[in-house]
């Protein structure tokens, strides 16, 4: 009969004592798929273990792991109820499971976060056995605004040249940072990356970006403000007389002439697109994205072409767009107030809108025909020309307000009609428009004589 070795059964022996001696504990944290903005989410962390509970602590880690914020604590030495920790979703003997819940996620909660559980060792009850485990929590936030711009806007017409245009696409508050691409008349645009922005839309220019040829059979076309509608040119007489010429009950203020000018080169081949994405990092987390289209343009094409942005994110069920339709400036509605104007008042011209829809925004230059302006100038930009203190002498002058962008141009012209104004006599007006009147010259003279009789 054979005799078992000593030295097996005492190791055997004391690996028993040992694990009588010391509880085993395991944790683990279930992995969570990415959330999105406002989802309420449940962090749930298991647990394994023969021994005593002593704590569990939830922490969340921000700075990079230098600081560890406690959101949760479960202390078993001061609570009055053991039991139903144990019993808290058992699923078998020995294994348990701690949550959190986090009832509307923000993307402030997006890090990592850490479950520790302690227990009490088997051989004296002043030893915790720990141990953690971590998880990362992925919070997605949808795009929460989109818009396309024209860069580089208000910008001239070009007639004998053409010019590279480009339109961006402006998308905030995702995370992470959303596909944006681009499409015309709802078909996707093919287009070249582009790693580094043009220096300049005027003066970028790539070979193989440009290619025209002139066409000098195109010529301007003049159009009257009914044509807008689609009638025969306007052949009627020239804008007829000032208000000597006729009462001013039957006078129509303001009266105005519309032309339109149209491009004198054309393209021979499709435009060529380029295309380029950047995206730069917000305070709270979410990234603005940036996405620019640069063709050359071709106003005979591109006029009345609809543009749209789109972006796909995994926050959104269905694309998010904006669309944006190209058109040139057309049949500017001027006002002029007063609308009776008499000498001595102050005149102000504007552009209050056009019969359609203009995009990009136009670019308004006010000049007067055959002559300066009022305060001397050639020309005046913006959408309103003042003209202070208006003199007689500017009865029947007209003004041209040309309204353009990268797609065409249209003059409108409007004839100044000055009244007469009862308050101020004739022939007391300067050739600057400032009023002297009878009383004030009265004024001087008087003064003078005071002074003059004080001195004697």
């Amino acid at each position: 009969m054979r005799t078992m070795n000593p030295v097996p059964l005492f190791l055997l022996l004391l690996w028993d004592l040992l694990d009588l001696a010391l509880a085993y504990l395991t944790v683990s944290i279930e992995p969570l798929p990415p959330v999105v903005v406002g989802d309420a989410v449940t962090l749930k962390c298991n647990f394994k273990t023969d021994g005593k509970m002593r704590e569990i602590v939830w922490y969340r880690v921000t700075d990079g792991g230098t600081i560890k914020q406690k959101i949760f604590t479960f202390d078993a030495m001061f609570s009055t109820n053991f039991s139903h920790m144990e019993n808290y979703r058992k699923r078998e003997d020995l294994v348990y499971q701690s949550t959190v819940r986090l009832p509307e996620v923000r993307i402030s909660d997006n890090g990592p976060y850490e479950c520790h559980v302690g227990i009490y060792d088997r051989a004296t009850r002043e030893k915790v056995v720990l141990a953690s485990g971590n998880i990362f929590l992925n919070v997605m936030a949808p795009p929460t605004s989109i818009s396309v711009i024209a860069a580089d806007t208000p910008a001239p017409f070009s007639r004998y040249q053409a010019q590279n245009f480009t339109l961006v696409c402006v998308v905030s508050g995702g995370k992470p940072a959303p596909l944006v691409y681009f499409k015309r008349d709802g078909e996707p645009i093919e287009a070249t990356p582009l790693p580094e922005p043009p220096a300049a839309t005027g003066n970028w220019a790539p070979r193989n970006l440009l290619h025209r040829d002139l066409d000098d059979t195109k010529v301007p076309q003049s159009l009257a403000e009914g044509e807008m509608g689609g009638g025969p040119p306007n052949t009627a007489e020239p804008p007829r007389g000032l208000t000597a010429e006729r009462g001013p009950t039957t006078e129509a203020i303001p009266e105005t002439v519309v032309s339109r000018e149209f491009p004198r080169w054309v393209h021979v081949a499709e435009p060529i697109y380029y295309f380029r994405h950047t995206h730069v990092p917000i305070s709270d987390g979410t990234v603005e994205a940036r996405a620019t289209l640069t063709w050359t343009l071709n106003p005979q094409i591109d006029n009345e072409a609809l543009f749209s942005c789109e972006v796909k994110h995994p926050a959104l069920s269905m694309p998010m767009q904006s669309e944006v339709t190209l058109v040139a400036p057309k049949g500017p509605k001027i006002i002029m107030t007063p609308v009776r104007a008499r000498v001595g008042d102050t005149v102000r011209i504007l552009v209050q809108g056009f019969q359609n829809e203009v995009f990009p925004e136009p670019l308004f230059t006010w000049t007067r025909v055959g002559s300066r302006l009022l305060d001397g100038s050639a020309e005046h930009a913006g959408k309103e020309l003042v003209l202070e203190r208006v003199p007689a002498e500017l009865n029947g002058s007209m003004y041209r307000c040309t309204a353009q962008n990268p797609l065409g141009s249209t003059d409108t012209h409007t004839r100044l009609i000055v009244f007469e104004n009862p308050n101020i006599p004739r022939g007391t007006e300067d050739s600057n428009g400032s009023i002297t009147s009878h009383r004030s010259f009265r004024l001087v003279l008087a003064l003078t004589l005071t002074v003059i009789l004080e001195l004697t």
